[in-house]
């Protein structure tokens, strides 16, 4: 076996949630792929390209974050403690249409891309305009991307006419479809307030005939349905549904206001939820019900949703949150345990994705994307199993990074570009 690089003598958590933990072993990585791993008696006898001593640390597969607007990094903390529309309308719409341009995209993706990778995210689910940067800003900082071009019906960043908007899309998938193995194209139809009947079909229609996910915001807030021009239903949700543009394909993010006949709509069409509870909060839009969709086996995965309504693109920060967030209502410490927040964050996410089989975790025949943390630091001690990743908030504690095969974070620090040139663009943007 021709081994490019292998971890030695780590904890192993192949499949959070599902599988034991391996106290010490070892992880055999060739062609982008993991090859073999086990307890380190079985450890094969192999030169390598590269070895890395685990010794201390806990290897688990990388972090997904189902929903992400890279590029808002730039906003982050520039309009906080409003309320969702007057947030929107009165202050990031403006600020996008200032200073949205190919540059600011590619400076501050790059800039959300090694925020990412350092506190354990190696997928992202990114949607914006001018994609196109975001795709090659995360390729070239070794994040993983599904990268959706946004679609909606007014000018926008690289789409000043909205009647092109589907056009624009249809070329960006052309473009990266099978370009970069770190590149998934997708599309991204803003809301279902946001974009008609027609731009809502069309965009479907697009992502069914290329076979990539369409990723849409819905029943974000209590007042959507009110805001959707000709609503078909009684609910967002059921006016997505009564256009046919729900399926397995579909990602429906924040779901806050989804109520009972809402969440069999996803369930009986199969599709996929992503909720961001940190976001929601902030923008006080609510609670989305997480328990109930996972009691009906919805696929489910953990977002960040964008800095400048979250603040932190912290995928561990993210979990914690959660886990907290729904024993308080209806006062269940049960209700979403933190087992289950580390699948979500991982192998479940990446399945609401419609990520390929055993992404999300350190199975022989799996992609080669999994973090090291390091145990041995204070917020890890004791350590009294793998709950402690959800509630103990080790995205600080991660040490070394590999995506794809590569090892893009080593010793806590990025190997793929140049931070420094990133932090200094971003906050000359910033300045403006």
């Amino acid at each position: 076996m021709n081994i490019d690089l292998l971890v030695t003598n780590c904890a192993i958590l192949p499949a959070p949630g599902r599988e034991p933990l391996i106290e010490s072993g070892y992880l055999a990585i060739g062609a982008g792929r993991i090859l073999a791993s086990g307890p380190m008696a079985a450890c094969p006898e192999a030169t390598a390209t590269t070895i890395l001593d685990g010794h201390g640390q806990l290897a688990m597969p990388g972090l997904v974050n189902g929903h992400c607007h890279a590029p808002m990094v730039l906003f982050r903390g520039l309009a906080d403690d409003l309320d969702l529309l007057a947030w929107l309308h009165g202050h990031i719409f403006p600020a996008e249409a200032r200073q949205a341009n190919p540059g600011m995209v590619y400076w501050c993706a790059k800039l959300a891309a090694a925020e990412m990778l350092l506190s354990g995210t190696t997928t992202v689910a990114d949607g914006y305009f001018l994609e196109d940067e975001v795709a090659r800003a995360c390729a070239e900082t070794g994040l993983r991307c599904v990268a959706a071009q946004g679609v909606i019906d007014f000018p926008a960043p690289g789409v000043e006419d909205p009647a092109r908007n589907i056009e624009t899309a249809a070329r960006f998938i052309e473009r990266w479809q099978g370009r970069d193995p770190l590149v998934t194209p997708a599309v991204f139809a803003h809301a279902p307030y946001s974009c008609g009947h027609n731009t809502l079909l069309r965009a479907k229609e697009l992502a069914r005939s290329r076979q990539v996910p369409l990723f849409i915001h819905v029943a974000e807030t209590g007042k959507e349905r009110e805001q959707i021009a000709e609503p078909l239903a009684a609910s967002p949700i059921g006016h997505l549904a009564a256009l046919g543009v729900l399926d397995r394909h579909t990602v429906c993010v924040h779901c806050v206001w989804a109520d009972d006949r809402d969440l069999d709509l996803l369930a009986d069409h199969g599709a996929a939820v992503v909720t961001c509870p940190q976001s929601n909060a902030k923008l006080a839009a609510g609670r989305a019900p997480l328990a109930a969709m996972l009691r009906r086996g919805l696929r489910v995965a953990l977002g960040t949703d964008s800095a400048a309504s979250n603040n932190s693109l912290d995928l561990f920060r993210e979990m914690d949150f959660a886990a907290k967030l729904h024993k308080v209502n209806p006062s269940d410490p049960t209700a979403v345990p933190a087992r289950q927040l580390l699948r979500m964050a991982t192998w479940g996410g990446a399945a609401a994705l419609g990520l390929a089989e055993g992404h999300g975790t350190l199975r022989p025949g799996a992609p080669a994307d999994l973090i090291l943390i390091d145990r041995n630091r204070p917020r890890l001690q004791p350590w009294h199993g793998p709950d402690l990743l959800v509630y103990g908030g080790p995205g600080a504690c991660v040490r070394n990074v590999i995506v794809n095969g590569r090892l893009v974070v080593r010793e806590r620090r990025l190997q793929t570009i140049d931070l420094r040139e990133t932090c200094d663009r971003v906050r000359r943007l910033a300045m403006k």
